[in-house]
């Protein structure tokens, strides 16, 4: 009899997207591949864009999804055909959930509505590649109404949601992204918002640092009008710091993954939910009394774990930093090594941002029905690249899943693998050098004051006397730059 052992592994991020290694400069970016070359040849999809279950959800799977948009004519209602997106004719249904996120986006409303008539990004030519959500729709079209010219591409080829994405190209911005881009379309993208006849970026905002690479290896020149660099990946501003050391970073760039909202808001408290989301949509399991390994306490391995121990599981926790391993111990957390506990662990979730931190061996040493969930990054954290080997059998099952088969029937499902560029754009010759900076703690202060009007919250004020006592100002900064809440 063959065994009916199944095992689930979920290849997502927060924020979290793909990382695809550069191409390889003996092939061509632009060389058109196959029917069969254009599939997909990485697997891995954010978890902060999963399907939308709107009402678009009926035609995201349209007929057409053989079809490379590459290979379409499409224009929009002005006649601009400035764009590559999966189906124009979605527009509507994605302008819909552009305007739900806006009732979740209370900074960036209001700071439309507070600076859209100073027009602080007047001249501003920003060219990005992040997630295609309704979220970034907000963001670009707040770039936008503060004076902005905007082109996008997706920095992960499975997070883009396609109803959005043709809601900003109806809405006259040039976006070149859909789901289920191959590397090849992945680097087209990229480079069509790049390389634009009477059209240089002065901006860059960027995702994991692909779009910083790709002008740097392709168009060099570029960066004598770019005033800088904005990165919200741990990835992304990695590469720039090793720029930045080897003496290669030629303009400045801020590192907002590290700011205070990012690192709270976006790693913790959005993947507090979101893990418990992304999970039930895809297996529809129970948390309770499971038993969990997550590798990794940094932000976002926080709040993995918050919101599993609050659904009544098991957790154990794989660390190689001594300062978060002991908060871990402290939050109530067992620390241990993953392979202590791999084989008999129900879910294992990767948080590093490393690679290899899953390798095949803990793969075919897990327990029957095992979920592998990666939160970090890029797809590198779980070796899926070794589950594609002649004796295991891929079986796609829907949309993003598949089965992998062992020769003895056992089964993995495999799920597919503003602030700063204000203040760079506008901030005075030679306040920042050719280096990586943080988002200064100023403007971190700024944006959450933004949202606490949502809470319907009162922050108290500072006398003259207490501000004098504690020799602050009183509208701030209120905490030292080595300050960690």
């Amino acid at each position: 009899m063959l065994s009916s052992k199944k095992k689930y592994i979920v290849n997502g991020n927060s924020g979290i997207k793909a990382q695809i290694q550069f191409a390889d400069q003996k092939q061509e970016f632009n060389k058109r591949p196959t029917k069969i070359g254009r599939r997909s040849l990485s697997r891995s999809i954010s978890q902060s864009s999963t399907d939308s279950y709107s009402s678009a959800a009926s035609y995201t799977d349209s007929s057409d999804d053989e079809t490379s948009p590459r290979d379409k004519q499409q224009k929009n209602s002005k006649g601009s055909s400035d764009f590559c997106v999966k189906n124009i004719k979605q527009a509507e249904f994605g302008r819909r959930e552009i305007e739900i996120a806006e009732q979740e986006m209370p900074a960036l409303m209001a700071l439309r509505k507070r600076a859209q008539g100073e027009k602080p990004l007047a001249g501003a030519k920003i060219v990005g590649c992040t997630h295609i959500t309704a979220q970034t729709a907000v963001l670009m079209e707040t770039l936008g109404a503060l004076g902005a010219q905007c082109r996008w591409a997706a920095c992960n080829i499975y997070s883009t949601l396609n109803e959005v994405a043709a809601a900003l190209a109806e809405s006259g911005f040039p976006v070149f992204a859909w789901k289920g881009e191959s590397e090849d379309d992945f680097w087209w993208c990229i480079d069509r918002c790049v390389n634009v006849e009477g059209w240089q970026p002065n901006m860059i905002l960027d995702d994991g640092g692909d779009l910083t690479h790709w002008i740097y290896k392709k168009y060099p020149n570029m960066f004598k009008k770019i005033k800088g660099i904005v990165e919200e990946s741990v990835t992304g501003v990695h590469r720039l710091y090793q720029l930045s050391k080897a003496g290669k970073l030629c303009v400045p760039a801020m590192n907002v993954n590290d700011s205070v909202t990012k690192q709270k808001f976006d790693n913790l408290y959005c993947c507090r939910e979101s893990i418990l989301d992304g999970l039930k949509r895809t297996t529809d399991m129970m948390f309770g009394g499971k038993q969990v390994v997550v590798c990794g306490y940094g932000e976002v391995g926080k709040g993995c774990c918050a919101a599993l121990k609050a659904m009544g599981s098991i957790v154990y926790v794989t660390e190689i930093d001594p300062i978060c391993a002991l908060q871990a111990c402290m939050d109530g957390f067992r620390l241990v090594k993953l392979n202590e506990v791999i084989r008999q662990v129900d879910i294992v979730i990767t948080c590093t941002g490393n690679k290899n931190v899953v390798t095949r061996e803990h793969l075919d040493r897990m327990k029957n029905s095992c979920i592998v969930c990666n939160m970090g990054h890029s797809n590198t954290e779980i070796d899926v690249a070794s589950l594609r080997t002649p004796e295991l059998t891929w079986e796609r099952v829907r949309s993003q899943v598949d089965h992998v088969i062992w020769p003895d029937g056992k089964r993995i499902v495999l799920l597919a693998e503003a602030l700063a560029l204000i203040e760079l754009y506008n901030a005075p010759e030679g306040r920042y050098k050719q280096d990586v900076y943080l988002l200064p703690k100023k403007m971190d202060e700024y944006v959450a004051s933004l949202h606490l009007p949502t809470f319907d919250a009162h922050l108290t004020e500072l006398t003259d006397e207490q501000a004098k006592y504690l020799g602050l100002n009183k509208n701030g900064p209120f905490k030292p730059n080595y300050y960690r809440y």
